[in-house]
């Protein structure tokens, strides 16, 4: 049974530019380097909408302007606005935000994923289930919405 769009007709922007890094360290190579805008940007923009077959990036759900680094508190904070205002897969898709930079990052850095304010009907209520590490495992724990994280997070080759 096919479940209908929430957002039907998207506004499709296109890619930026990707910028050459001098080189591409996992966690290990940068434990002790400073993360900045564009890496964090770098690793969430080709995450795959839901309901979509477009990145973050493309539905203008992320940007590099939307990325905050404060790389002496250790700390990451991704605002995300969701194509409508009453987007059901909004926990969905930060949670995906958050899974990426957790698997990306270093674990020294805090990870902060949170709705642009005023762009979604349930902005706090989504905001809380984000942050709230306890929630997220149990996501995680749920087969369905890992099964839709893989998904989001597998690589394209576009």
């Amino acid at each position: 049974m096919p479940r209908e769009l929430i957002n039907a007709n998207p506004v499709v922007h296109g890619k930026k530019e990707r910028r050459v890094r001098n080189d591409s360290p996992n966690i290990d190579e940068y434990a002790e380097e400073s993360i900045d805008q564009q890496e964090i940007f770098d690793h969430i923009r080709d995450i795959k909408d839901p309901e979509h077959p477009y990145s973050l990036e493309e539905l203008n759900v992320v940007s590099e302007d939307s990325i905050e680094v404060n790389d002496k508190l250790n700390h990451v904070r991704v605002t995300f606005t969701p194509t409508v205002e009453h987007c059901s897969m909004a926990t969905i898709i930060g949670l995906c935000i958050r899974v990426k930079l957790m698997r990306s990052l270093p674990s020294r850095y805090k990870i902060d994923i949170r709705l642009a304010p005023g762009s979604h009907a349930t902005e706090a209520a989504v905001n809380k289930q984000l942050n709230d590490k306890e929630r997220v495992a149990a996501a995680l724990e749920n087969p369905n919405l890992a099964e839709v994280v893989a998904e989001c997070l597998a690589p394209t080759f576009a």
